[in-house]
């Protein structure tokens, strides 16, 4: 089932979720960014793994229902893995200058 024949409003709301929650954790990696000091707290890493994880299933969950397209699924994960990828870096490239 694509999600074509679904109601389009159902998968414009689905959308429009997902783009929410991906929001979220995207102010949780800027926040870190800015601050960059709480690397010596796992937590926060943990917390953003976990968010992630749980963001790509419920992609995941959308897609496999046909309410949101496989590519825009995709566009939305890979973005936030871009961003988190940044961070890490920024982080990485911190604790090497300390």
């Amino acid at each position: 089932m694509s999600s074509s024949d679904w109601n389009p409003q159902l998968s414009d709301k689905a959308y429009h979720l997902l783009t929410e929650d991906a929001n979220k954790i995207e102010k949780l990696i800027e926040v870190q960014m800015q601050n960059l000091t709480t690397r010596q707290c796992p937590l926060y890493e943990e917390v953003l793994d976990t968010q992630m994880y749980g963001f790509s299933r419920e992609v995941d969950f959308a897609v496999r229902i046909g309410l949101v397209e496989e590519a825009a699924g995709k566009m939305i994960v890979s973005k936030l893995e871009r961003n988190l990828a940044q961070l890490y870096e920024a982080l990485e490239s911190k604790a090497r200058s300390i």
